[in-house]
């Protein structure tokens, strides 16, 4: 029983260890990738994000986007025009692997 114990603790430790990682590397990306226009805490306060009117990823109307949906954006850009304002994304999908735009997707909806 202790051996059983000893691993469990062991496993979550080392668990831990890995989603911490994975989390730093999703924020390096978001870093690189999304910053810029989106601001570090995805209120959408830099030049680019005041001038294209981008949304604000901490409000409850960006966080009720389907994952889906917000994938999709990540992937193939968005390209939209609205009240007169140009809204450009370049796409993604041949930059990103499948889990990075997954983990985008999660940090993004736990940005507050």
């Amino acid at each position: 029983m202790k051996r059983f114990v000893g691993f469990a603790v062991a496993a979550s430790a080392f668990l831990a260890t890995s989603a911490l990682a994975q989390d730093k590397k999703t924020e390096r990306v978001f870093k690189s990738k999304c910053a810029s226009c989106h601001g570090m805490d995805g209120k959408a306060q830099t030049e680019k994000g005041k001038q294209m009117k981008i949304a604000d990823m901490t409000s409850a109307d960006f966080k009720a986007k389907k994952d889906e949906d917000l994938k999709k954006a990540i992937l193939e850009g968005v390209k939209k025009e609205a009240d007169g304002v140009k809204k450009e994304m370049d796409p993604f999908k041949d930059e990103l692997k499948p889990e990075q735009v997954d983990g985008l997707v999660q940090f993004v909806k736990g940005l507050k």
